[in-house]
């Protein structure tokens, strides 16, 4: 599984940017999402989780963002979004994401259960 991360840019207090997130899968393979994680590492800091969804009604945001951000997938197209609104200037960095589920063979056997990264995208935030 290769997840892509997109949709960073320069962004002005107050505005809103969505971050996509979409998984590939190789050979044929079909792929089960169970959880998918946005994470946000602002310079100079450790990462920390920002938003986290194993299925549309159980979402979980990180008190700096609740209320501004929202996390959704699309299943039909393997993606995850963040939509991001109310931006502030400490909500700039690298925004990765990950998934977590199952990739289930083409050819009857051979599942893979596992978690994947992608490489992240950078949002900056000016005042």
């Amino acid at each position: 599984v290769q997840l892509q991360a997109s949709g960073g840019g320069l962004v002005q207090v107050g505005g809103s940017l969505t971050l996509s997130c979409a998984a590939s899968v190789a050979s044929g393979g079909r792929f089960n999402i169970r959880g998918i994680e946005w994470y946000h590492q602002a310079p100079g800091k450790q990462r920390e989780l920002v938003a986290s969804l194993t299925s549309p009604t159980n979402t979980h945001y990180a008190d700096s963002v609740k209320d501004r951000f929202t996390i959704s997938r699309d299943s039909t197209k393997n993606t995850a979004y963040l939509r991001m609104t109310n931006l502030k200037v400490e909500d700039t960095g690298v925004y990765s994401c990950n998934m977590d589920g199952i990739v289930y063979s083409p050819y009857g056997s051979g599942d893979i259960v596992g978690r994947w990264w992608g490489q992240g995208t950078l949002v900056t935030v000016s005042s």
